[in-house]
């Protein structure tokens, strides 16, 4: 079975504050994009679960939350035939882009397909909340609004079309760090997050840009300021704005045409500001129902 995981943005995300249980209570916009892991999974005999990456930094032993995935079915269903799984990276790691939530929600519909286990979505949604903030919505996936800890999702209308242009410095960001900053600081400036709803509403693509926002943007630039840098060159090739996606590095920017956007990524890339650097667009799985 070849199935994709798609990667995430984060079009608005706002910290409310930090919960009794150690977690902060965000709200935020979600878009999926068309940036995806290639994942190949595999039955077999051996009563293993076999991880494999084209990275070899990423580890592909239990620690792997991929590998996590596989077990907590397993052990629920008392699966006892091994799988096979092959994962072809290509959402930036460590980037604020879900990767490895997104892989992990698309192993659990995988195993659940492959071993005809009959789980729902929001069964798979609920197992998958276990994993991680971010795996339910990339179960989820499209355009939603999260919140509590990211686990209370609703759909929101379709993001207009638009081109993607991400751009992924080298710096890695640990997302527990930035949190931990940014709990030190006071908040000021908090996204409109109800005018951007109304914008996806209105189907107005300038109104949703317009109100791009992420509060740890402020964080993260102190520890990589090429991320002001990468939103500089975006906006000079005519980006309709641009933003941190999640806890960073990763930087987007939205584009009316695409030839802006391969624009924007030439001179990024002669300016040696990020690798890699993709030009992309929106995944919307009310329209497209493969994943």
């Amino acid at each position: 079975m070849f199935l994709k995981a798609y990667g995430k943005i984060n079009l608005a995300l706002d910290v409310l504050g930090v919960r009794e249980d150690g977690y902060h209570e965000v709200k935020m916009v979600m878009q999926t994009v068309k940036l995806y892991d290639g994942i190949t999974i595999e039955k077999t005999n051996t009563g293993k679960i076999e991880l494999q990456s084209n990275l070899y930094y990423l580890p592909v032993d239990e620690t792997n939350i991929v590998y996590k995935a596989v077990k907590l079915l397993f052990d629920e269903f008392n699966i006892t035939s091994g799988v096979k799984i092959v994962m072809d990276k290509a959402i930036p790691v460590a980037a604020g882009m879900a990767g490895g939530s997104a892989d992990a929600a698309t192993v659990l519909h995988g195993i659940n397909q492959l071993f005809k286990l009959g789980l729902s979505k929001n069964e798979l949604m609920k197992r998958g909340l276990k994993l991680g903030a971010d795996v339910p919505y990339c179960i989820f996936r499209g355009t939603a609004l999260c919140e509590g800890i990211g686990e209370k999702i609703t759909r929101l209308p379709s993001m207009p079309e638009c081109y993607i242009l991400i751009a992924k410095p080298k710096t890695n960001i640990s997302t527990k760090s930035i949190y931990t900053e940014l709990d030190k600081k006071t908040i000021t400036h908090h996204p409109d997050i109800d005018s951007m709803i109304e914008g996806l509403e209105e189907g107005n693509l300038s109104k949703v840009a317009d109100n791009l926002g992420n509060v740890l943007e402020l964080v993260t630039v102190e520890e990589c300021p090429v991320i002001n840098d990468i939103k500089k060159v975006m906006m000079e090739c005519n980006a309709l704005n641009t933003l941190m996606s999640g806890s960073g590095p990763t930087v987007f920017g939205l584009f009316s045409t695409e030839q802006q956007a391969y624009e924007a990524k030439r001179r990024i890339q002669e300016e040696k500001l990020a690798n890699p650097v993709y030009v992309t667009g929106l995944f919307d799985p009310v329209k497209n129902k493969k994943r």
